[in-house]
């Protein structure tokens, strides 16, 4: 199968879906529980989630600049992106199985450092075989006749991991623990990875070796003249940064807020988040396939001013039903952006060096945002948080103020965006 072939294979759509469904719940389950992890069994001190989240951003990108273009050039009898998909995934569930070990750690000092190593392994091997071989490998596999569809498949299972995430991964630390709940979570991704990876199938790569080094290829990522070569690439960049680090401010202290500063208990979080995750891709998908047909950088304004009005107005809201209904917006309009924005992006990739502009892409969509994000979120709660103490160890309750700054931030977005060209399709 090739990358001008308007049509996917049956088997290849399977191995997709559980391939990206698995990884997407690791993720989910990362960017959300190990946080309440540090919190509830470390520390209520805001600072190592920050810590933790820019190490492990920090961590993905470069693995991704790295690895993205060594799967670029690999020419193997297993394939060009397969042992890094395959390898990947089981070392990714093995690493998440280990993660919660660190609570046996008495010295707290050594704790948070050793959860911030920990994650950050976790890390190394999930970004080899998702972020850089996995979405190489369904840019290989895609033409520009069914990306569209590809797309909204991966965006879907973004939300069916969302949605098991929050809706069991909650009752599950609720009933079982967090250690009972890693272990289930580590020995899922790692079967998955196991026989979807074995049953993998790469697209046809070039058959003749690269003309140039290593690094000589890893170094061109920052010449000055890749930037001028792509630079409606680069312009859609540095709206994707800066709308995920308006994101990244309040994300990662989500829980912890609802939890500590509204009262919502991780079972009822499971329960908003998931009607917030069904209700979000009942919106979201259907708003990428129109963003394909009309203006996305018109749709893509729409999701984010949408968006930042729900962050909003879900940090002036307490009940139930008005969480949901504000989780809602906020989420279902920033995932939205997100879809139409991710496919008009592989769009404009160019298409020898995927893996390796993929790379790039880490740089603005997680490492810049997941380090300046939750610092700016830390910096907030810190100042402006309620004082606590949990396990002898003392720190701060986030307070709305983190949403109100996250969103605000993310309408700046809208400045680089109007730099953009329009596009339709």
């Amino acid at each position: 199968m090739t990358n001008t072939s308007p049509r996917i294979a049956a088997r290849t759509w399977i191995v997709m879906i559980a391939l990206a469904l698995t990884g997407q719940i690791a993720w989910a389950v990362e960017n959300s529980w190990f946080n309440t992890f540090v919190y509830d069994m470390l520390t209520p001190d805001p600072r190592p989630v920050a810590w933790m989240t820019a190490a492990s951003a920090i961590t993905a990108t470069l693995t991704t600049l790295l690895m993205g273009t060594l799967s670029d050039r690999t020419r193997s009898r297993w394939g060009r992106r397969r042992p890094y998909i395959l390898i990947g995934y089981i070392l990714w569930g093995i690493s998440t199985v280990l993660f919660p070990t660190v609570a046996y750690i008495k010295v707290s000092s050594l704790a948070v450092i050793m959860v911030v190593v920990m994650d950050s392994i976790m890390t190394f091997f999930g970004s080899t075989a998702n972020d850089a071989a996995f979405n190489a490998w369904t840019a290989d596999v895609a033409s520009s006749d069914t990306r569209g569809r590809v797309e909204g498949v991966l965006n879907l299972s973004v939300f069916l991991a969302q949605i098991v995430a929050m809706v069991a991964a909650g009752m599950l630390i609720d009933s079982l623990g967090y250690f009972t709940f890693f272990y289930l979570l580590g020995a899922i991704v790692t079967v998955t990875g196991l026989i979807a990876g074995s049953l993998l199938r790469d697209a046809q790569a070039p058959t003749e070796k690269p003309a140039r080094s290593f690094g000589s290829e890893f170094a061109e990522l920052f010449n000055l003249d890749t930037l001028r070569e792509n630079r409606q690439l680069f312009i859609l960049l540095l709206f994707i940064m800066i709308s995920s680090i308006g994101m990244q401010v309040s994300f990662p202290y989500m829980i912890v807020y609802l939890e500590n500063y509204v009262g919502v208990t991780k079972s009822e979080f499971s329960i908003i988040g998931g009607a917030v995750m069904v209700g979000s891709a009942l919106l979201a998908v259907p708003f990428g396939i129109l963003a394909d047909k009309w203006n996305k950088r018109l749709m893509i304004a729409i999701a984010i001013i949408m968006s930042s009005l729900g962050g909003i107005l879900l940090s002036l809201v307490r009940s139930l039903p008005l969480l949901a209904i504000t989780g809602l917006l906020w989420q279902a309009f920033a995932v939205a952006g997100s879809i139409a924005s991710v496919a008009w992006l592989k769009d404009l990739l160019p298409e020898q060096n995927r893996g390796k502009f993929l790379g790039i892409r880490m740089i603005f969509w997680i490492a810049i945002p997941m380090v300046l994000g939750p610092w700016i979120g830390s910096t907030l709660i810190r100042n402006y948080g309620i004082p606590t103490t949990l396990n002898g160890q003392a720190g701060f309750i986030p307070v709305p103020i983190i949403f109100q700054v996250g969103s605000l931030i993310a309408l700046l977005s809208l400045i680089p965006l109007a730099f953009l060209n329009k596009q339709k399709a």
